[in-house]
Parts: C-alpha cells; structure tokens; sequence
C-alpha cells in the first residue's frame, strides 16, 4: 500500500460520491413517487460499471493496477457500495464458493437491514 494508491482511491472516492449525489438527486427529482428510483439507478450503473472495469481490466489488460483502483475501488466505491458487494458476490460465485456466496449475500441483506434497524433504535435512547 502506497501513498499513491490511497490518492488514487481517496480521488475516486471524492468523484463517485460527487456522481452519486448528483444522478440519485437528479433521477428522483425527475419522479413523482416515494420509490428510491434515484438510489435504485445508481446501484444498478454502478454494477454495470464495475462489471464493465472490471472485465476490461481481466480480459483486455486496458487498465492497469492503478487505474483499476481508482475506476473500482475509488470512483464505483464512492458511486455506490452496492456494485462493490454484487462484484464480491459474483467472484466468490465464479471461483466456485457457492456457500461463501450465499453466506455473504444472503449474511450481507439481512444483518444489514437487522443492523440499520438497531441503530436506528438506539437513537431512540438518546435524551
């Protein structure tokens, strides 16, 4: 780990929480319904584009260690977290890890759905 790949990562980071904000505002803003369309949206580009990184990166040797991180780890992390975890899914499934698959999406929706609604309750004990 050097200083460079946390730039990298950290820049990236930067841009893809800018380009989250602005298509999920953007998107919501153009409906009139309670449906998280935005979010939806940018969850689903986001897995388009990391498949689309990430195959360019295995098969054709476009992108390098570096820009990797900073396409991946950096701009679609920030982007949305969601295409990160559906990637980790995808390996793990592709490397033949059926039930690490299942274990860490399955594990994954639920004790994070379970872990936003207990912080969500322990606000409540706050004065």
């Amino acid at each position: 780990m050097t200083i460079r790949n946390i730039l990298l990562v950290a820049f990236g980071g930067a841009l893809g929480s800018t380009f989250r904000f602005l298509v999920s505002k953007l998107l919501q803003g153009r409906v009139n319904t309670d449906f998280p369309v935005g979010t939806m949206a940018v969850n689903l580009i986001g897995c388009l584009l990391i498949g689309l990184f990430y195959g360019l990166s295995e098969r054709t040797g476009l992108i390098s260690a570096e820009w990797r991180l900073f396409l991946i780890v950096g701009i679609c992390g920030g982007f949305t977290t969601f295409s990160t975890f559906m990637n980790d899914s995808l390996q793990l499934l592709s490397a033949d890890r059926i039930l690490f698959a299942a274990l860490y999406t399955a594990g994954s929706v639920f004790i994070g759905l379970l872990s936003v609604f207990v912080g969500m309750q322990l606000t409540r004990l706050l004065p």
